[in-house]
């Protein structure tokens, strides 16, 4: 097991203001809850918060992240964007970018994204973002994405139904946290100062998405929609042409299965 630390963690870093304040915890119950807690009492944008363990990490409706002690990834960045509200889901974006393009640097593998929030290894899941936010009326307060990443997890402790994987799985051999950490971090800063500057990411995103061109089935609160995942619109709402010829944008909802091309 790599051992972190704060120093470790700032010393590495190679972002210019991302990262500048860093919160590391052995345990936690959730780096999005103390990144949350830290963007209320005025914490500056790009706090950071890593933790090697959490007893109440979240994934997206609701679900629990498993993560066994020193094998993961586990942060979140606390953003400022000044944006819309409705232009939050391109923060998003960026990390989910950012960490995949780390992931391939690093190690070659061809990382993917899975709409609307998962990193994808050769069709397995091998982590998740978790994307929170304030706002004023219109306009963001602030946004905390959260980030699991399974690094050097023995796949054989999850629970099949989960079909994870991880990138010492992927690799055939471990892969250190800290260099990732280090260049996820610098590349979601790197993207953000993009966006910051009026560059959307959406085409890069959608280039991305394993999803894009599948027949899928997506679980939203007006029930199960079936049909072909055409492509995805500026706020990162999914195109599904259903089986019956209409076009359905699904903002909010949950892949639960999918045919291959």
């Amino acid at each position: 097991m790599d051992e972190l630390s704060a120093s470790a963690i700032c010393k590495a870093l190679r972002s210019d203001f991302f990262g500048q304040q860093v919160v590391y915890c052995p345990t936690i119950d959730s780096t999005n809850s103390v990144a949350k807690m830290l963007a209320l009492q005025g914490a500056a944008e790009g706090t950071l918060v890593v933790a090697d363990k959490q007893t109440a990490g979240r994934g997206r409706l609701g679900r629990r992240w498993l993560a066994p002690r020193g094998t993961c990834l586990l942060f979140s960045l606390v953003f400022r964007p000044g944006l819309k509200v409705e232009r939050a889901q391109a923060l998003n974006m960026i990390c989910g970018l950012g960490v995949r393009q780390a992931i391939h640097e690093l190690t070659a593998l061809p990382a993917q994204l899975k709409w609307p929030n998962d990193i994808m290894l050769h069709g397995r899941k091998a982590g998740g973002i978790l994307t929170e936010m304030s706002s004023r009326g219109e306009l963001l307060e602030y946004v905390v994405v959260g980030i699991g990443l399974n690094v050097n997890v023995d796949i054989t402790a999850l629970p099949a139904e989960f079909n994870a994987t991880s990138i010492a799985h992927e690799l055939g051999r471990m892969v250190p946290r800290l260099s990732l950490l280090q260049e996820a971090v610098r590349l979601i800063e790197q993207r953000y100062s993009a966006l910051r500057a009026g560059e959307s990411p959406l085409a890069d995103w959608a280039a991305a998405l394993e999803t894009l061109g599948q027949r899928v089935q997506v679980h939203t609160g007006q029930g199960l929609w079936q049909g072909l995942a055409t492509g995805v619109d500026d706020e990162g709402a999914l195109l599904l042409r259903l089986d019956d010829g209409h076009l359905r944008r699904v903002l909010l909802g949950d892949i639960v299965a999918y045919e291959e091309k």
